[in-house]
């Protein structure tokens, strides 16, 4: 069988089983936010909370709870850090600096799991499961809160009510993540995946030196950072680690795990807003994205230019031999479309314009899917906007879902779009105006650009994977970063929040004649065309100084 067979194999057996999981899961996450019972456990976890789960809340509550778990998860996980030193299980690593743990703690708090440092060399056991497992779990939660409360929004007509945050964060972890994320990691184990807490190993010689390998509760924490679209590795060398990701088959699973929450939160909004076209219609457009994508990245990756790659049947250098071309480009293509940041190659070794691909899907805003939660509320902020746009061509009062879209819809949804983009490139021109950050660029040049642009485009849409060829942990990268993904992350949730509370304020617009159907194919490519026409439009001069500037010079 050939790469190329292997790769379309591999993409068509993906397809079809995100195809399968799609109506079961989507409607058990209806039901899980639809419903007014509460399971005993989750009894037990408002209790020791102090939270009231019935009462309802409008956005400005809702937001504060937001903001108030998360300012109380990086503290808990800054201090875990800083105390390492003198907790058991540390395997003798010491305390974390200050600047480091800051960006750590930082980092999976807002669900973007970027690193800066050595993860089998610096963390402990106890750090790993009881710091970042957690917040795995629990991330992913909010974002899935987040949007449902939008979905809310639009479902809801004459109250600012969009429910209510702890019982909307204890629902997602304790009925969809948790049992899902146990399932996967049982799959992993017996795929390979190591599951322990041994301590540090010595294993032999390595280029003149000790080699060490330390154990931990890796498959576990690999399910949920997959599945809660996270993406931090226990390993330095993430998803291409075979202690993480050891076979073909665990490395497609674990892209299923990726994809499989955000593409069925479709159906969840659909089932939510009475209208299951509706979701078909988001559906369409972020599928057509991705297989877009997918097709160009392993078109790019195989039939690049040069007698090398022509040798090797593809760009190899940079990729594991256990998955090939197209395990990595479809890995590569789902881990940029949405919040992931998990890696199985390395985003620096693909073609110029493969590593534009990776660029441009988190430039999209991760809405191809995007993230768990994320992805749909970004996804419904560019219909609204897409709804606009219509609405001007015909003259039309722009209406979506029932509601409509006035002018303090419109720049709140504005405000979402323009926050993300602010964030990436006043840090990318500030560290390429200073002298101090550009030592920490491995290349000069184009590519040497591309590393920087990639580096606060993954932290500010809170993605988390690194082209690995800059040197971030230091003091600029790790507080600049730091604050990239903070601002990136809980700026747009007000906006989502107060754009939810504003159409659920609203009472229902009858449909007529003269109103866009956005639940037709039509609509559906209008929506492409506008994610794709905003995002060139913003981004595309800082794409040429990089990616494409290297792909069209080789």
């Amino acid at each position: 069988m050939g790469p190329v067979l292997a790769g379309v194999l591999q993409l068509l057996a993906l397809i079809g089983a995100l195809a399968l999981a799609y109506i079961p899961l989507g409607t058990y996450m209806a039901r899980v936010y639809s419903s007014d019972r509460h399971w005993r456990v989750e009894k037990w976890i408002y209790k020791g909370i102090g939270a009231d789960p019935d009462t309802e809340m409008r956005w400005p509550a809702y937001l504060r709870g937001v903001l108030a778990f998360s300012v109380a998860g990086v503290l808990f996980l800054y201090l875990l850090q800083r105390l390492q030193g003198v907790l058991p299980g540390s395997l003798g690593f010491s305390a974390i600096d200050p600047d480091q743990a800051f960006n750590t703690a930082v980092s999976f708090v807002t669900n973007t799991n970027w690193q800066s440092y050595y993860g089998e060399q610096a963390m402990g056991h106890v750090v790993q499961t009881g710091g970042l497992a957690v917040q795995n779990f629990v991330s992913a939660a909010v974002g899935i809160a987040v949007a449902v409360a939008l979905v809310r929004g639009f479902a809801r007509s004459r109250t600012g009510e969009l429910g209510n945050f702890w019982s909307d964060l204890v629902r997602g972890v304790v009925r969809i993540l948790v049992p899902i994320a146990a399932v996967a990691a049982v799959v992993l184990v017996a795929s390979g995946a190591i599951q322990n807490f041994s301590g540090i190993h010595e294993v032999g010689q390595f280029m003149g030196g000790q080699q060490q390998w330390n154990g931990g509760a890796v498959a576990s924490q690999e399910a949920i950072k997959e599945l809660g679209t996270n993406g931090g590795g226990y390993f330095n060398a993430n998803s291409a680690h075979p202690f993480e990701n050891p076979t073909p088959f665990s490395n497609l699973f674990e892209i299923f795990l990726i994809l499989v929450i955000p593409f069925a939160l479709t159906r969840t909004f659909g089932l939510m807003v009475g209208s299951v076209k509706q979701g078909y219609a988001i559906l369409a457009t972020m599928a057509t994205i991705w297989l877009g994508f997918t097709a160009l990245m392993m078109w790019t990756e195989f039939a690049h230019h040069g007698p090398a790659f022509d040798i090797a049947g593809g760009a190899y250098e940079g990729k594991e031999v256990r998955f090939g071309v197209g395990g990595s480009s479809i890995f590569a293509t789902a881990t940029t479309l949405t919040s992931t940041g998990a890696v199985d190659s390395f985003h620096s070794s693909f073609t110029g314009l493969g590593g534009g691909i990776t660029m441009l899907g988190m430039m999209l805003g991760e809405i191809a899917p995007g993230g768990t939660g994320s992805g749909l509320y970004g996804m419904l902020i560019m219909a609204i906007i897409a709804v606009f746009i219509a609405g001007l061509m015909v003259g039309r009062t722009p209406e979506y879902l029932g509601k409509k879209i006035g002018s303090r819809e419109i720049k709140l949804a504005a405000c979402y779009i323009l926050i993300t983009p602010a964030l990436v490139l006043i840090f990318t021109a500030a560290a390429m105006a200073l002298p101090t950050p550009g030592n920490s660029m491995t290349n000069s040049g184009a590519h040497g650009f591309s590393e920087i642009l990639y580096a606060y485009t993954s932290a500010s849409n809170n993605n988390g994977s690194a082209f690995a060829g800059l040197n971030a942990d230091t003091q600029w990268f790790n507080s600049t970063l730091g604050l990239a993904m903070l601002f990136g992350r809980f700026l747009p949730m007000v906006f989502v929040l107060a754009l939810a509370g504003s159409l659920a304020e609203q009472k229902p617009v009858p449909a007529t004649a003269g109103t866009l159907r956005t639940d037709k194919p039509l609509y559906a490519g209008l929506l492409v065309g506008t994610i794709i026409i905003i995002t060139g439009l913003t981004y595309f001069p800082a794409l040429a100084l990089g990616p494409l500037a290297e792909g069209l010079a080789s």
